[in-house]
């Protein structure tokens, strides 16, 4: 089994675990892992530079449109689109068996080989906790009655935005957690 919580990771509604890297050695290092189990997933990225590579870790035949969704939901919050600004943005959709990697290419970049799918996804996340641990999700990820605030792209960098909200649910959290959650950049939360 990976060691998904050293990277960014999150649990779909239906339980179905994604995993993505942190940098470019990380998406290096998590596909890497996930070929050496010889086991196909369903794997996504931005269809412009700057994102993680996200895998859902569950054979293919289970997992479901909104498994789909909601990874490439995360797969854009976690890209430099949200780090930009924008609101929305295109997420490639792919098997992991259509990645390559030759000696020459960089780290972080991966050759896909064959037809891929594409979809539009809006950048949105909801704080809550999975595995007791402080979590921002895709907003169908989580169950309405345990979210504790919604954050967009913003304009206050997120270490700024934790140590002053006002929102007393988020200021009850661990903010070490909350910051690690949040996508690199600026950030608006709200409830």
């Amino acid at each position: 089994m990976i060691e998904y919580k050293k990277y960014k990771w999150f649990y779909t509604r239906s339980g179905k675990l994604v995993v993505c890297g942190k940098s470019a050695e990380q998406n290096d290092f998590l596909l890497n892992e996930l070929k050496s189990t010889k086991k196909d997933h369903i794997v996504m990225h931005t269809h412009a530079p700057g994102s993680p590579f996200c895998a859902i870790i569950a054979p293919i035949t289970a997992v479901s449109k909104r498994d789909v969704e909601e990874c490439a939901i995360f797969t854009g919050c976690f890209s430099r689109a949200w780090k930009n600004g924008a609101k929305n943005i295109d997420v490639d959709i792919f098997k992991l068996s259509q990645l390559l990697k030759n000696k020459i290419m960089k780290t972080g970049t991966w050759q896909v080989s064959g037809k891929t799918s594409k979809k539009n996804v809006t950048l949105e996340l909801a704080i809550t906790l999975q595995d007791k641990i402080v979590r921002a999700v895709p907003v169908a990820s989580a169950d309405a009655s345990e979210v504790i605030a919604y954050v967009f792209p913003g304009k206050i960098e997120k270490t700024e935005a934790v140590a002053k909200t006002k929102i007393p649910a988020l200021r009850e959290l661990n903010k070490e957690q909350l910051i690690a959650a949040l996508p690199a950049g600026g950030v608006n939360l709200v409830t």
